[in-house]
């Protein structure tokens, strides 16, 4: 007997057209210290590599964590595209490695040089305020998901909401949060049980359990 595949269900149109811009800098020094915090080892792979990206273990970059019974503007199950910026040391190979690890989970990456670890790559700021503005210019989605403690992302946040547009912002409340950033925002969502969760059951490998 053939087995009968049925549809997906269409997406609902009432729900917003969304993209994710995270700032990997910021993100990931924030998330560094909470883990160590946590007592959770971040081992490096897929998911993480220090001071130059983390994201949460098993999740596609696209997924939305951000539907919640308190959200007022519930946004479709998946983003229409998901932005990380970022920076490294090294050379142009380093860079493009980089690169394929962020696009291999889901991320349309954009990785700066940096000549010091300390520093933080001009570029990165530059061109996600960028792509914030330009994406909302061309009416490219309804919510911009904005993942930083920055408030230097204030200003840009007011220009787009100028358009239409709603911002959540999603970051560690207790991992230096500005809470001019958080007041910017249509809803702020904390990203912490859900990054502790997700390393959490991540697996330890036998070699670096005892590190």
């Amino acid at each position: 007997m053939d087995t009968i595949i049925q549809p997906s269900p269409p997406s609902d149109p009432h729900l917003r057209r969304w993209m994710l811009f995270v700032d990997g800098e910021n993100f990931t020094m924030r998330a560094q210290n909470i883990a160590q915090d946590n007592h959770i080892i971040l081992i490096e792979g897929p998911y993480y590599s220090r001071d130059v990206y983390i994201w949460l273990p098993g999740l596609r970059s696209t997924t939305a964590i951000t539907n919640t019974e308190h959200t007022r503007l519930h946004v479709q199950p998946h983003a229409i595209r998901s932005h990380y910026y970022t920076s490294v040391l090294g050379d142009d190979n380093k860079v493009i490695e980089t690169k394929e690890s962020l696009w291999a989970i889901g991320f349309s990456p954009e990785v700066f040089k940096k000549s010091r670890r300390e520093e933080k790559a001009k570029g990165v700021d530059i061109a996600l305020t960028k792509d914030l503005l330009l994406h909302a210019y061309f009416d490219n989605y309804d919510v911009a998901v904005l993942i930083s403690g920055d408030g230097d992302y204030v200003p840009v946040i007011n220009e787009v909401k100028r358009f239409g547009k709603a911002v959540y912002v999603c970051s560690f409340a207790k991992a230096g949060l500005s809470q001019d950033l958080r007041l910017a925002s249509d809803m702020f969502f904390e990203i912490e049980p859900f990054f502790l969760d997700s390393w959490r059951r991540t697996p330890i490998p036998e070699d670096t359990k005892t590190h």
